[in-house]
Order: C-alpha cells, then structure tokens, then sequence
C-alpha cells in the first residue's frame, strides 16, 4: 500500500498539534510521521491497523503510537456519529534532558515503550478519555500541563497491550523509500493478479539478483514472503469486511484454499475463519 509522510506543524504557540473530531471516515489515509500520536476515540467501532498489526476495537479506542510507525487513520470506516481527539507531538517535544529527570521517569518509559505501538484498556479509558476529548479546551502551558498528567496517568496503568514484539523500525534513505514506494505502488494495483519476481525488479529498476538482496536489506524478508504477508493483510480486511474464506482467499491474490489456509495460519497462528469469528462476533 502506499504510505504517505505526513507533514504536521504545531500550532503558533504550542510544542504539539491537536486534532478534534477531524470526520476522516470515508478517507482511507496510510501514513507515517516523525511525531508521536495519540488517539481517542468514544464510543465507536472500528479497524486499528498500526504496523503490521491489524484488529478490531469496539466501544472506542485508546493508542499511543511511536515515531515513524505507518498506520490507518482508526476513524476509517466508522459509521453515523463518533468522537475523537488526536495530539501529535515529538518524542523530544520537551528537550531531550526532561525525560532524564526522576520525575518524568514513567513518562519516558512509555514513550519508548510506544515505539512498539500501545492499545490501552477499559480502565485507562474511562480515567484519562474525557480528558483528552477536553485537552482543546485549554491552551499554552495548561494544555501542555493536562497533556503531562494524561501521559503520566496512562504510563502507571497496566492494562495495555503492545501492538509489536520489537520496537518498529521505519528509517530509510530517500532513494530507497523511492523504491519501497514503487513497490507498495506497483502491490496495491495488482496484489490480486500473479506476480513474478522479474515484474516487481522492473518496477524499481534492478537487475533480480540486486532486487532481492536490496528488498531483504529493507524488510527482512524475501519478496515472496513479504508479498504472502501483504495478502494475508489484505484478506484479514476482506474478513473483516464480512467476506468468507474462499472470497478472501481468491480476492487477494492466492490461487489455492489450501495454501491460503496454510499461509494465514504461519502468519497469524490462527485459521482464517477462527479470525474472523473471534473479531465479528465481538
């Protein structure tokens, strides 16, 4: 998929940028930023996909989401009325020295710990929501105060769930980001269609040997393996979406039930239809 850099720019005044009700549900927006994110939502049902972690929230969400990690805008596809409120700000927003100090030790370890992307539960919901659906209420050094105490009281809360096993790496040369690009560009146009490994090194200009050791530098992965994970990604959605196993399986990009059932498993340790119903009947 393609994966746009979001350009995010303070308010006049302010070390961070707040965001209240932006009504982004028909837009689908894949993206990454330099800013940390956090996010709020009341009362809706709705697809987080952070990463390459992908999952259904109901009743709202809370997510604090680290430095450059790609995501959806979580209000994608949500239907009638919603609340939510976004605040983006820089891991440093503060100067490097603050997180040292035995003050804001919690703190700062939550916004390491946000570097595998973080899904926070009921109880934290209900403690700090209302106050981040408020935050735009205040401003200057008030606003910057309650961001602090919001942060602080998610970081002593222990009901929270990481989104990734290690911290989600995202730092690429622009040249190779170019080809990433291409390749993202080239997958969301044809992932359903048969792809060889000579088409995906024409779209980025390599030779195939160059092609393979380039993409395994980049993703950690074969092409061939990161093209199953694409499409088991892209069947998840599909499942999601109340399509059965046979329509995901054939819809993105697979040729054999058997083998999709196989490659779903290895990928999510589920069975695709396991998934769906633990997520559809929720």
């Amino acid at each position: 998929m393609h994966t746009v850099l979001e350009e995010i720019k303070p308010e006049e005044g302010s070390s961070i940028r707040l965001l209240v009700n932006p009504n982004l549900s028909d837009f689908y927006f894949w993206h990454f930023h330099p800013e940390i994110e956090l996010v709020f939502i009341a009362e809706a049902n709705g697809i987080r996909q952070v990463g390459h972690h992908i999952s259904k929230f109901i009743h709202g969400d809370l997510a604090l989401i680290g430095s450059n990690i790609p995501h959806l805008n979580f209000d994608f596809g949500i239907g009638g009325s919603y609340k939510k409120s976004v605040v983006h700000f820089l891991p440093d927003f503060l100067g490097t020295a603050f997180l040292k100090t035995k003050e804001f030790e919690e703190i700062g370890a939550l916004l390491r710990l946000s570097e595998k992307g973080i899904v926070f539960g009921e109880s934290t919901k209900e403690k700090v929501g209302k106050r981040i659906m408020l935050l735009h209420e205040k401003s200057g050094l008030a606003r910057l105060t309650e961001l602090l105490y919001i942060l602080n009281e998610m970081a002593m809360e222990k009901d929270y769930t990481l989104l990734h096993d290690k911290p989600y790496l995202h730092s690429f040369r622009k040249k190779e980001e170019l080809r990433l690009k291409a390749v993202n560009q080239y997958l969301a146009k044809n992932y359903a269609q048969k792809i060889s490994l000579a088409d995906i090194s024409e779209v980025t200009g390599l030779t195939r040997p160059a092609f393979c050791r380039y993409f395994k530098k980049m993703t950690k992965l074969t092409f061939s393996s990161f093209l199953n994970h694409y499409r088991i990604d892209i069947a998840k959605k599909l499942l999601l979406n109340g399509r059965n196993v046979t329509e995901a399986c054939f819809e993105s990009g697979f040729e054999s039930i058997s083998y999709f059932n196989r490659t779903f498993k290895r990928i999510t340790n589920q069975n695709p239809s396991i998934f769906q119903r633990q997520f559809l009947l929720d």
